[in-house]
């Protein structure tokens, strides 16, 4: 039974998109079957993994206005990965779901007839605490979480914790917090060390000892629609993706 993770920070710009592709590319590289979902109205994750969002026949707003999940699947151009794409029709269906029965739930409901077929379902959420981020919260096993190295980092942790245990109080018990991924470390900063530093003692033991570095190539790749993999495997960005994976696999099939 495919296990559900939502990548959620309401903060923009802490690489939420960057671990979704970059993670689901290495994990599916490593014999999972992995499914990603962009639930993002920018559809970055989509046009960042090589899907064009102008042509695009079916996406997730049209799973979530109750298309069957299976019609909105497109494989990758990296074997044993598919995603559910997005594009701008998807920033309307926040209004849209506000008149509809189970709204928070659409997107659990979707993925019940598919996620038997995929190990992992990984869902890039919007930086927001709207309609489509408690979808995603809703039908998922667990949370991780990405918090760039700078000084704002923890500013807004408090409103994410708070969102994540109003909806296991009322809408999904059992979910909890995956990891904590600290991304766009410099190391030649003391405030990013720092910033690690207060990250631990925040979460305990539930951040990664991986961390992602600023990293050109990282951020050139989505603009060639590939993953880091295929664009630049030698690169720093790409080895820390390839341990964080590797990582992210050892903690959670230790914990199965």
């Amino acid at each position: 039974m495919g296990k559900i993770i939502s990548i959620f920070n309401q903060k923009g710009g802490v690489g939420k998109t960057t671990t979704n592709i970059n993670l689901s590319a290495y994990l599916a590289s490593m014999g999972k079957k992995i499914l990603t979902l962009d639930i993002d109205p920018q559809g970055n994750t989509t046009s960042g993994i090589g899907i064009e969002k102008r042509k695009l026949e079916n996406s997730i707003y049209d799973v979530i206005m109750g298309l069957p999940a299976e019609k909105a699947i497109i494989k990758t151009k990296i074997k044993d990965l598919d995603i559910i794409p997005s594009n701008v029709e998807l920033a309307g269906a926040e209004i849209e779901l506000s008149t509809k029965t189970n709204r928070e739930k659409r997107i659990k409901d979707a993925l019940e007839s598919i996620k038997s077929k995929y190990d992992y379902i990984l869902i890039d959420c919007p930086p927001s605490l709207g309609l489509l981020s408690i979808n995603a919260l809703t039908a998922s096993n667990s949370v991780l979480i990405p918090i760039q190295c700078e000084y704002y980092a923890l500013e807004g942790v408090g409103h994410l914790m708070s969102t994540i245990q109003l909806v296991k109080k009322s809408l999904n018990k059992d979910i909890y917090i995956q990891g904590v991924i600290m991304s766009m470390f410099d190391g030649r900063t003391n405030l990013s060390i720092e910033v690690v530093e207060e990250v631990k003692k925040y979460f305990k033991g539930k951040v990664y000892t991986t961390i992602i570095p600023r990293n050109i190539k990282l951020a050139e790749a989505p603009s060639y629609g590939m993953p880091i993999m295929l664009y630049d495997k030698n690169s720093k960005g790409a080895e820390a993706y390839k341990k964080l994976a590797e990582e992210f696999l050892e903690y959670d099939e230790g914990d199965e």
